[in-house]
C-alpha cells in the first residue's frame, strides 16, 4: 500500500475543541436560535439580506464568483453577470439559515416540502441490491436533497468532509444522522465506501470542487478541471449504478430533487473508463446549473488547478 493510500484510508485525529472553537460555536448556536425565532420566511429574508451584504458593499469573493461567472457564460453581458452573482449571495445567505434550521425539523416536515424525481427507477437500483453511488454538487440546496432520500428510507451514506471546529463537527454530523443518514469521512470513503455499497447502500459525493492533482481533468463550461475519481472509481469496481441528483429551491421555498443515472461504456482500460464516468456525470452537473446558475456555489476556485499540459514551460523554438 502507498502512503498516499495509507493516508485516504485513515482517519483524521479528532481536534480538541479551542476557545476560539467555543466561541465559533456559540456564534452558530445563536444564529440557529434566532433562525427559528424568527420562523421560516422571515430566517428567509434575513439570510437573503446579509447574503446581499456579502457582495456588496462588503465584496467577499465577489471579483472571484463574477470572472467565473463571466468565464463559463462568455455569451452573457456584465449586467447578466453581475444580476446573477448577487442572486448567487441571496441564495447562499438564505440557504445558510435553511440548514440551520434544517437540524430541528421532523422527517415529516423533510417530506412534505420535498419532490423528488426519478425516485421510482432510483428505488428500483437500490433493491437490486448491488448500491448506488449518488453524485451530487453545490447546487441548490445539498444537504436537503440528501434528508429527502434518507427519510424516504434510502439507506444513505455521505461522504463528507471533517470540519476543523470538533463542535461544528458533532452538530453537523448530529443532524444528519438524526434524519437517518450516515456519515463516513472523506479519507476514509476508498474502504467504507466499498464496503457500504456492498451492504446495498447509497454513498452519496458532493464531487464538484477541485481535486487538485489527484484528480481526473474534465470539460466543465468549457474547461478542464481537476475532478474526483471517487465516485466512478468505486462504481466501476463494485458494478453499483452512477446516479446524479440535484435539489434546487423553488418559489414557495420548497425543493426539488432530480435523479437520474448516468449510465457509460464500461469496457475499456480503468482510468479511461473513470475518466469517461466523471466527465458524462460532470457534464449533467452543468447542464443542471444552467438551469439555476444563481444557485450554485461559485465562490470556490473550481478550476484552480491546471492540468500537466498548461503547466509545462513552452519548448525552445
Amino acid at each position: 500500500m502507498t502512503e498516499q493510500n495509507r493516508t485516504e484510508n485513515a482517519a483524521s485525529p479528532v481536534p480538541r475543541a479551542t476557545a476560539a472553537h467555543r466561541l465559533e460555536y456559540l456564534l452558530f448556536r445563536a444564529a440557529a436560535g434566532l433562525g427559528l425565532a424568527l420562523g421560516e420566511a422571515g430566517a428567509a429574508r434575513l439570510g437573503g439580506v446579509l447574503g446581499g451584504l456579502a457582495y456588496r458593499p462588503l465584496g467577499i469573493r465577489r471579483e472571484l464568483v463574477e470572472r467565473q461567472l463571466r468565464e463559463s457564460f462568455p455569451e452573457r453581458d456584465d449586467d447578466w453577470v453581475r444580476a446573477t452573482a448577487r442572486a448567487a449571495y441571496v441564495h447562499l445567505g438564505r440557504e445558510g439559515f435553511a440548514l440551520l434550521r434544517l437540524a430541528s425539523l421532523d422527517p415529516e416536515e423533510v417530506r412534505a416540502r420535498t419532490e423528488v424525481e426519478g425516485l421510482d427507477r432510483f428505488l428500483a437500483a437500490v433493491e437490486r441490491g448491488r448500491g448506488v453511488v449518488l453524485v451530487t454538487g453545490h447546487l441548490g440546496n445539498w444537504e436537503i436533497g440528501g434528508s429527502a432520500l434518507a427519510v424516504r428510507g434510502v439507506p444513505l451514506d455521505v461522504v463528507a468532509q471533517r470540519q476543523h471546529n470538533p463542535l461544528f463537527d458533532r452538530a453537523i454530523t448530529g443532524a444528519r444522522e438524526r434524519l437517518g443518514m450516515r456519515v463516513i469521512e472523506r479519507g476514509r470513503a476508498p474502504k467504507e465506501g466499498l464496503r457500504a455499497l456492498r451492504q446495498g447502500r447509497v454513498v452519496a459525493f458532493v464531487a464538484d470542487q477541485d481535486a487538485r492533482r489527484a484528480g481526473v481533468f474534465v470539460p466543465f463550461f468549457g474547461r478542464l478541471a481537476s475532478t474526483h475519481r471517487g465516485p466512478a472509481l468505486l462504481a466501476l469496481r463494485t458494478g453499483a449504478p452512477l446516479f446524479l441528483g440535484s435539489a434546487l429551491r423553488v418559489p414557495g421555498g420548497g425543493y426539488r430533487i432530480r435523479l437520474e443515472e448516468i449510465a457509460v461504456e464500461t469496457t475499456g482500460e480503468m482510468d479511461d473508463v473513470v475518466a469517461r464516468w466523471t466527465a458524462a456525470f460532470t457534464a449533467r452537473l452543468e447542464a443542471a446549473i444552467r438551469e439555476a446558475p444563481e444557485q450554485y456555489f461559485w465562490f470556490h476556485r473550481r478550476w484552480k488547478t491546471r492540468p500537466p499540459e498548461e503547466r509545462a514551460p513552452a519548448a525552445p523554438v
